[in-house]
């Protein structure tokens, strides 16, 4: 990698599997960004978290984070459902047409969800996993992606819509260049500015990045293309070693 790394862009996902916001500034805690997948839509009857793997009809949904701390969700349908709650949960419910209701990750304790054994078969098994506790995040705190891997991805199947919407990283790092690049930081300290990020491995990927969103059609071989090139994996899972505020434009020194 040759060049100055910087941060291209930041996002949160306030629920788990909805879609997320854009931010220019982000306070990075010992667990993950600062209201990222703090809350989840349990299905009550069986108390699993619903993802975009098994209900792709999530991605259609948008949320933002109120200055509470809870989030603001506008649905497909134009409603807007403002924090928890018995309406929140009622519209939700009617949106999704079965009982859920909107929950904060820190006042339950490890949470499960399902996906599906083929990233590309929905008719195929479920298989069920643990969440970590306090916060709905498949694995570790922070997902990582550069701009070099959306490059690569796109070199092997230019028609797909490499969007980083589709792959749903916290931090996106601008380097130079075109490959797997954040593979190599694993083991490694990501500074921006008082923050460090510690990446541990490489993210594998599931049938979340083939799913259709408002702006992004239905791609299987988005999947395919990762899984023949790249042992299925796409950005890295990290840690937070040290906390601290970022912002879009903040040079990124890897040690």
């Amino acid at each position: 990698m040759s060049g100055r790394a910087r941060v291209a862009a930041i996002h949160r996902h306030p629920v788990k599997s909805l879609r997320g916001e854009a931010v220019t500034t982000a306070v990075v805690t010992a667990d993950g960004l600062e209201g990222d997948r703090a809350w989840g839509i349990q299905d009550v009857d069986t108390g699993r978290i619903l993802t975009g793997r098994r209900e792709p009809s999530l991605l259609l949904a948008e949320a933002r984070l109120q200055d509470d701390g809870s989030p603001e969700i506008e649905l497909p349908t134009g409603e807007t459902c403002a924090g928890p709650g018995p309406a929140t949960d009622a519209a939700l419910s009617g949106w999704l047409g079965r009982p859920v209701r909107l929950i904060a990750a820190t006042t339950e304790p490890p949470s499960t969800a399902e996906y599906f054994a083929d990233a590309t078969d929905d008719t195929s098994p479920a298989i069920e996993w643990t969440m970590p506790a306090g916060r709905f995040v498949d694995a570790m705190p922070v997902l990582l992606l550069t701009t070099a891997s959306l490059r690569k991805g796109r070199s092997l199947h230019p028609e797909g819509q490499w969007d980083v919407k589709r792959f749903r990283p916290n931090v996106l790092i601008a380097v130079d260049g075109e490959g797997w690049v954040e593979d190599s930081w694993c083991g490694r300290a990501i500074h921006i500015k008082a923050a460090t990020i510690s990446p541990v491995a490489p993210c594998e990927r599931c049938t979340m990045v083939t799913r259709p969103q408002p702006d992004l059609d239905r791609d299987l071989d988005i999947y395919k293309v990762l899984a023949h090139h790249h042992g299925g994996t796409f950005g890295v899972w990290s840690a937070v070693a040290a906390p601290g505020t970022i912002a879009v434009g903040d040079a990124v020194q890897i040690d």
